[in-house]
């Protein structure tokens, strides 16, 4: 071989090395390369009674090796084959050979090789698979379509979705799937699904969230995943999800809030029944135990067949068509009209000692396939106590469709401890609670007082709900970040005033939206801290509707422009508790329902934050404690010796003031 050739070689080709492939197989020539690959001087390698190279293929992978040189023996060809090499040093390495064979003039078959070092591949490869063994996730690339095209589904995606084999003259459900990946998405969630992915589309930028997905044998299961938009070999846009199946946390979490949620309903309903369309089951959840349902409790039964024999038993002759018809439109999915109350239906029947007592029940809908029939003995005395479970469940119900968003039911006892029964998380934020903080209190009532103190509601306001029954608060959602109402009933299991209080709460959403308060034509700020903490624009006060946001201004007009953190201020608005997640919560929830207030009057701009500290900004405001301080002659006698008397913590500031009186 010419010599500018093996320097070319040398220095351009990584493992150069060429074979003689007549028995016995052996190298007659190495690149400087591969010695410098494998450790290996030229003449360590070189021998024309022996393969000194197969010594390096590591024990396992010599088998692949030498079919392959075999191979090469019997036709010119190219082929590719990897294996690990193990190096002078015992370090292992792994390589991708190419070898191509050609007959010589002779006859002789010879081969050259060319290796690729594929070491940090294979380690990659490695751990994407122990990835995928411990956190297992479904992969999918899809074109951006409007009905897009599944181009690429691992198995783990595909064994989340529960997708069969395909066999000979049987529907071959993955290539159905990857027509339209909209197959693989509920018809309710469709619309959703589509939104997100315009949106990623539109703002180039990932989004995550949970999903349903129907699998193949019917049943769903719950993703969570990210989808992002990228760009592929070829140039072109597509789609890509990483998903996990959550199905099973999503149930338990789901049955959790089922299990307290009928906690609740028991305290005001005989006999609650769960109605499966799906499986056209029925069972009985909660009765009393005189009831003959007692018996098969928790039991599922077919609905149709337990249905007629509970009317043709139990139901009296004149109400039993009407009763079959609500069942019937219950079953054939009739029953139910987007945002009106639920379905109720009065009626006469047979109770288990033989009396025939008349009964209210009404459906509340879980999710779409399962409902809760909720019944309950409609006496006399019940007819004295104030109908407010009733009134309440007939609106609060509707909401059940949302998994109980905005729903909360608690127990005030004869001794004054509140017991909570239900809440979803933003009515536990309205008390001021974590759903933790409200699950503690579930095994510990606390009193009423102490209940009441984080909440956006006054106390005063709290003990005339339980004394008329009736009571709406206007509150700040954090997380929706907007304005919301809650509508409250309070009544008694029994009509003696001994018995225990149940109050339940709901969201009222706004018929039309708000009138905008009109700005006033002098936007100036006018602040007072002598005496009484208050502000006003132009001749008219602010109206805080929260204590607590009102008070944050005041703590930033007595730091006098200075910023403060979020630590410093909770431990002014809360000064026996700690900084934490919780009072951080509060913190955050407090300072928004400020800047909100502030925008809602056109003087958002007197507040600066940066990073979480805010300041009131002092050019933009007029305050007594200012131009008491500046000492001007006309501003000397603002100062009467009373200071924010709202707040024990403006002693500090009166102590300062009162030494520069004197």
């Amino acid at each position: 071989m010419p010599n500018h050739m093996e320097q070319l070689l040398d220095l351009q080709i990584c493992g150069f090395h060429q074979y003689v492939l007549a028995d016995p197989v052996h190298l007659d020539f190495v690149s400087q390369n591969l010695c410098d690959l494998t450790g290996y001087a030229r003449d360590e390698l070189l021998s024309d009674a022996e393969d000194r190279y197969l010594k390096l293929v590591h024990a396992a992978d010599r088998e692949a090796y030498c079919s392959c040189i075999q191979a090469l023996k019997t036709a010119e060809q190219t082929l590719s084959v990897q294996y690990r090499l193990t190096r002078r040093d015992g370090t292992v390495i792994w390589v991708m050979d190419t070898l191509s064979s050609r007959r010589g003039e002779q006859g002789v078959m010879t081969a050259a090789s060319v290796l690729s070092g594929i070491t940090e591949i294979k380690n990659e490869n490695h751990n994407l698979q122990f990835l995928n063994q411990t956190i297992p996730c479904g992969f999918l690339k899809y074109t951006c379509e409007k009905q897009p095209r599944i181009t690429y589904i691992n198995q783990q995606m595909i064994e989340m979705l529960r997708i069969p084999q395909a066999c000979e003259g049987e529907m071959d459900y993955l290539e159905l799937c990857k027509s339209n990946i909209f197959l693989m998405i509920p018809v309710e969630e469709r619309r959703r699904f589509s939104k997100y992915l315009n949106h990623v589309y539109a703002a180039e930028a990932p989004i995550a969230g949970e999903i349903a997905a129907l699998r193949c044998d019917g049943t769903r299961a719950i993703l969570f995943g990210w989808v992002i938009k990228s760009v592929n070999e070829q140039g072109e846009e597509e789609f890509q999800s990483v998903c996990m199946d959550i199905t099973e946390r999503h149930q338990a979490r789901k049955n959790a809030e089922t299990r307290q949620y009928l906690k609740a309903l028991t305290d005001v309903y005989d006999k609650i029944f769960e109605f499966n369309i799906d499986s056209n089951m029925v069972k009985c959840l909660y009765c009393e135990d005189s009831s003959s349902f007692s018996k098969v409790k928790d039991v599922a039964v077919q609905m149709d067949d337990a249905l007629e024999k509970w009317i043709i038993d139990a139901v009296v002759t004149q109400d039993r068509e009407a009763v079959r018809a609500f069942f019937r439109h219950f079953s054939s999915k009739r029953l139910y009209t987007a945002d009106a109350k639920p379905p109720q239906i009065a009626y006469t029947a047979r109770c288990s000692t033989g009396e025939l007592k008349q009964y209210n029940g009404l459906f509340i809908k879980v999710d779409e396939s399962v409902s809760f029939f909720c019944c309950r003995c409609v006496t006399e005395a019940a007819a004295e106590t104030p109908k407010a479970e009733n009134s309440l469940l007939k609106h609060s119900m509707c909401h059940t469709a949302k998994q109980f968003d905005g729903l909360a039911a608690f127990e005030v006892s004869p001794d004054g401890l509140v017991r909570p029964l239900y809440a979803s998380e933003n009515m536990s934020s309205f008390f001021g609670y974590t759903q933790d903080e409200w699950l503690a209190l579930m095994e510990s009532p606390a009193p009423i007082d102490q209940f009441v103190a984080y909440s956006e509601a006054a106390y005063d306001e709290f003990m005339e709900l339980l004394r008329t029954g009736e009571a709406e608060f206007t509150y700040f959602d954090y997380q929706m970040e907007t304005e919301r109402r809650i509508k409250a009933i309070c009544s008694q299991r029994e009509p003696n005033r001994s018995s225990s209080k149940y109050v339940m709460l709901y969201s009222v959403e706004h018929s039309a939206p708000p009138e905008k308060k009109r700005l006033p034509e002098n936007r100036a700020v006018s602040i007072r801290t002598f005496g009484y903490f208050d502000v006003f624009v132009g001749d008219r006060p602010i109206a805080f509707r929260n204590k607590k946001a009102k008070e944050l201004f005041a703590l930033l007009v007595d730091r006098k422009g200075g910023y403060v953190s979020s630590e410093e201020a909770i431990g002014f608005l809360w000064e026996d508790e700690p900084a934490n997640t919780v009072t951080l919560y509060r913190y955050r929830k407090v300072a928004l329902r400020l800047k909100n207030t502030l925008e809602e009057y056109g003087i958002s701009d007197i507040i600066e934050s940066v990073d979480g500290k805010r300041r009131i900004v002092m050019e933009k405001v007029q305050c007594d404690l200012y131009q008491y301080l500046s000492g001007r002659e006309g501003y000397a006698q603002l100062f009467k010796g009373s200071y924010l008397t709202n707040y024990s913590w403006g002693e500090t500031t009166l102590g300062e003031l009162s030494g520069h009186l004197t």
